[in-house]
């Protein structure tokens, strides 16, 4: 670490928290007199934009081949100016609106080089300067008393053990109340800032003396345990004895019940914990989302239908019939003209029932009545959004996009205080919406925005929190259209009788290698990739986003992991012309198929989406990769953002299609197995399905209804909502 001192000359870069990239003239330092009186980079967490202020900054020096020498600031604190044209470019700074060189020379003259010395000491000095109004002595006063507690109390924050950036963050929200905080309840700042976790912020309470039994401690304990509960079942609500049974795990301490019943009741009356009865709990949040999504969504079920004569509806479809030289089914039909009737409908179906066909035709009639920008057409994932705008030749997004996420803030821009002027929203993939989601997306939409859901409630629920789709059904308060004739008859139709069956908890082999879509070849575990390199190798002529192979889990022998391992070496051997990069033990190769992992909407990269890595270069420590001719280049800020996407986990498929898919299913997989997984699996293969793997485990997989009963409060709301029995 080495010590610059120098003034800030220009801001390169500035994030919304507050990352930025700065220039810095080094007036003295403690490494290298060469330095003196240059300019270098300087990056990291600053509390505001420091133009022409002094600083001391600590930090590690490195050469960036694209950037030059840089500084990458772990700390710092804000010098005093003391000479003439330093004070004088201070006060001319960003951070005194209204002061101008006159009349920073005019305080200069007034209170020479100690002048901000005096400020501090009393304010009072300024009112012997004739030239600055009231305005201007304020804007001063506060502005320097601001520094000054900004540069300190960060000092003071990040002595506690809390890195430069989480200290600028803790600052920039709690400001005057910072202090308060630190020295009432550390907690606060996990209930407050969700970039700081828990762990991270229980450890620093431990090292300043909160001991393991301090009520602070455990109230905060059992809100990360039922986040935890909620994000590993996908419940919403949580029983007493699971909250207190992965209590003591979390906090490392074997709590009395006393204590915790305590402390969940406080949590109660503080309104962080809804009481929903039975000894049942719901975390505030989910709870407020609830209420709205039913707020929301009665308000369309009672506003009245459109008025659309019948016979004018009857000779649009017919027109559509002519148009794209297809005959609907009376339950397609149904699904179009309550589109147009209904203010808020939802369109249910399996793989070939034609909801992409409905969707293209919904559309196409609200063109005839609406503008390109009242439609807006949706989906949860990228690979999602991108499939339905290639069905439809209809502009699509993801929610994140549309509801313009921003990353750094983790808030939406399109909100319930700047709505959407759009008047019709299609959501495709529903069954993969969670409840937070659902209601950001209802409250960036004005009320009387028509809403309609197309999704296959068999699928896999959402990775989050909630299970919307199948809750909306069930409610049976709301007009949904179950789409259920097949019409994908020809290339692809073993592959979807298959579907059926599985949702039927049955398998039909018999439907097994007798046609060139759908295949079983038993394997053991044993010898399940010896097997496995057989089939890829068959296949690794085709384009790589053309066939995926899918597995139930990331652990075991044969888990994703391993598998991704395996494939690694024989799709994409190591050479001599290769640059390979390790990363959290994982080994990345330039050649290698990559899964993205996050949402990175200014990239345009989203969850799901897979890419080629086409360039690693060691000495910036950046990797390239080639999303379908979306460029996009990571360093070591993000490279948790993806992994080796040979092999992926049926999750992480939703939403998507591949020609070719290939599912290793075997006994191994244990709990892994079970229907609506498996079902998933199989819905994501257009043309042709392999599964490889043991009998038994697949028949096992198809009578498993694990996921079938995710614990949520939304039906009971939506039926006290309507007087129905719960």
């Amino acid at each position: 670490m080495s010590s610059f001192q120098g003034v800030i000359t220009k801001t390169i870069f500035k994030s919304d928290n507050n990352y930025m990239v700065l220039l810095f003239k080094v007036l003295k330092n403690d490494l290298d007199d060469s330095y003196n009186n240059k300019t270098i980079t300087i990056t990291g967490y600053f509390y505001d934009t420091l133009e022409n202020t002094n600083l001391e900054v600590i930090g590690e020096l490195t050469k960036h081949l694209k950037y030059g020498m840089q500084l990458n600031v772990s700390s710092y604190k804000v010098i005093v100016a003391e000479d003439k044209n330093s004070i004088i470019k201070f006060f001319t700074s960003d951070l005194f609106k209204g002061i101008g060189e006159a009349k920073a020379l005019k305080i200069y003259e007034a209170l020479g080089d100690d002048a901000i010395s005096k400020i501090k000491s009393d304010s009072g000095v300024l009112d012997s300067i004739e030239s600055l109004s009231k305005k201007n002595k304020e804007t001063i006063k506060n502005k320097i008393e601001e520094m000054d507690n900004s540069s300190e109390i960060i000092l003071k924050i990040t002595d506690l053990g809390f890195s430069i950036k989480e200290s600028t963050l803790i600052y920039k929200y709690y400001k005057e109340e910072t202090l308060s905080i630190l020295e009432n309840n550390l907690y606060d700042i996990y209930y407050d800032l969700e970039k700081i976790s828990f762990q991270k912020v229980d450890l620093i309470a431990r090292k300043n003396n909160y001991l393991k039994d301090d009520i602070r401690r455990i109230e905060a304990g059992i809100i990360e345990t039922m986040n935890v509960l909620s994000f590993e079942t996908g419940n919403t609500i949580q029983t007493k004895s699971e909250i207190f049974n992965l209590l003591k795990v979390i906090i490392n301490y074997l709590i009395p019940e006393d204590l915790f019943l305590d402390c969940l009741n406080s949590l109660i009356k503080k309104l962080k914990i809804m009481d929903l009865g039975l000894d049942n709990y719901e975390l505030l949040i989910y709870y407020e989302a609830d209420n709205n999504i039913v707020k929301r969504l009665t308000y369309l079920k009672n506003k009245p239908d459109t008025l659309i004569k019948e016979t004018k509806l009857d000779k649009m479809i017919n027109n559509l019939e002519n148009v794209y030289n297809i005959k609907y089914d009376d339950k397609q039909k149904e699904a179009i003209k309550l589109a147009f009737l209904k203010n808020f409908l939802i369109i249910s179906g399996g793989p070939g029932t034609g909801k992409t066909t409905i969707i293209k035709s919904i559309v196409s009639m609200y063109e005839d009545f609406y503008s390109k920008d009242d439609i807006v057409l949706l989906a949860p994932t990228g690979r999602a959004s991108k499939r339905i705008m290639e069905a439809t030749n209809y502009p699509a997004s993801t929610i994140h996009r549309f509801l313009k996420w921003n990353k750094d803030t983790n808030k939406f821009q399109v909100n319930e205080y700047n709505k959407s002027d759009c008047k019709i929203v299609i959501v495709d993939e529903v069954s993969m919406l969670d409840t937070i989601l659902f209601s950001s997306l209802l409250n960036g939409l004005k009320f009387d925005t028509i809403l309609i859901m197309v999704g296959d409630a068999n699928q896999l629920p959402s990775v989050s929190p909630g299970n919307i789709l199948k809750d909306l059904i069930e409610s049976e308060v709301f007009s949904v259209v179950e789409l259920n004739t097949l019409y994908r008859q020809k290339k692809g139709s073993n592959i979807i009788e298959l579907a059926h069956d599985v949702n039927l908890g049955e398998v039909n082999y018999n439907l097994f290698n007798k046609s060139d879509d759908l295949f079983f070849y038993k394997a053991s575990s044993i010898d399940i990739k010896e097997n496995l390199t057989i089939i890829i190798n068959k296949l690794k002529t085709s384009d790589y986003l053309s066939y995926q192979i899918m597995a139930p889990m990331y652990k075991t022998l044969n888990g994703i992991n391993n598998l991704n391992k395996c494939m690694q070496e024989l799709l994409n051997p190591k050479e001599s012309n290769k640059n390979e990069m390790i990363i959290n033990d994982c080994l990345y190769r330039e050649g290698d198929k990559v899964l993205q992992l996050m949402n990175m909407p200014d990239d345009n990269i989203y969850n799901g989406d897979i890419g080629i890595i086409i360039e690693i270069n060691n000495i910036l420590k950046e990797i390239t990769i080639d999303f379908d001719s979306n460029i996009v280049t990571f360093n070591s800020s993000n490279f948790q953002n993806f992994t080796l996407g040979y092999v992926i986990s049926i999750h992480k498929s939703q939403g998507s299609e591949f020609n070719t898919v290939v599912i290793p299913i075997l006994n191994e997989y244990g709990r892994m197995l079970y229907k609506k997984l498996i079902y998933t699996g199989i819905t994501r293969a257009k043309n042709k399905l392999i599964l490889l793997g043991e009998v038994n485990a697949l028949n096992q997989s198809v009578i498993n209804e694990k996921e079938n009963n995710r614990k949520t409060n939304l039906v009971n709301k939506i039926k006290e909502r309507y007087n129905l029995n719960v």
